[in-house]
């Protein structure tokens, strides 16, 4: 990548610490509809490059770019959700956390058997720069699950699973593309997850703590599609 496409990455990155004007928790699902209004601004499902990606009619290249990328962000063992449960800093998310590490055991087994179908990884300008892109994302997802913030880990794992449902789109239309079987996704629900963050995010300062995880994890997530898009653009693939 040239150095405009990783100026315009590193941007990407930087995030706010303060929540959007009228994202603010309200009543007792507000945190859950504040993480879902945080989710519709700041998501997957907002960025250009996840929706071209959906949209259909895309060089294979940008398909097969995708899945490693996540692949390598996401597919390393035992993962964030392990982690998050391993630091335990809100014992009372337990089960839910249980649920949700066993649920991207699956999801990490999917993204192997994608990686192997979609083949070798395109030949792009700046892998290198690349590489240290996506060893800086895995590390700020460590942070995330290590926070002893209460909450704010928890809602980091939220946002990991309201995000990957979009997630789950394109990686499905790739393993169409490559000849994969697609398997049902094993996570907890949207419904299970809302009434367990409504459970936790009782109190005003836990609620800011569940969306600032929130936020932070949709940001590496921006930066990942962002960081995919220059890649793209630098094959000449847009």
């Amino acid at each position: 990548m040239d150095d405009r496409s990783t100026a315009q990455h590193d941007r990407s990155m930087m995030v706010s610490t303060t929540i959007p004007q009228g994202i603010e928790p309200v009543g007792e699902h507000g945190t859950w509809q504040a993480l879902v209004r945080l989710a519709e601004a700041d998501s997957s499902v907002a960025h250009s490059h996840y929706r071209r990606l959906v949209a259909g009619g895309q060089a294979a290249r940008n398909l097969t770019d995708a899945v490693h990328a996540l692949c390598s962000v996401h597919g390393d063992h035992p993962g964030m959700i392990a982690d998050v449960l391993t630091y335990a800093a809100q014992p009372e998310a337990q089960d839910w956390l249980t649920a949700a590490a066993a649920g991207f055991v699956d999801e990490r087994t999917y993204l192997a058997q994608l990686t192997a179908a979609v083949g070798p990884l395109p030949s792009t300008p700046g892998q290198a720069e690349t590489e240290s892109a996506l060893v800086g994302e895995r590390h700020a997802l460590e942070m995330l699950a290590r926070s002893e913030r209460r909450g704010c880990a928890t809602g980091a794992v939220a946002a990991l699973l309201l995000d990957w449902g979009a997630i789950r789109v394109m990686l499905d239309i790739a393993a169409e593309r490559f000849g994969l079987a697609i398997p049902a996704p094993t996570f907890p629900s949207d419904s299970d997850t809302e009434a367990v963050i409504a459970e936790l995010g009782t109190s005003p300062g836990t609620q800011r703590a569940i969306l600032f995880g929130a936020q932070q994890l949709f940001a590496q997530h921006r930066g990942l599609w962002s960081l995919l898009e220059a890649r793209a653009s630098a094959r000449g693939d847009l």
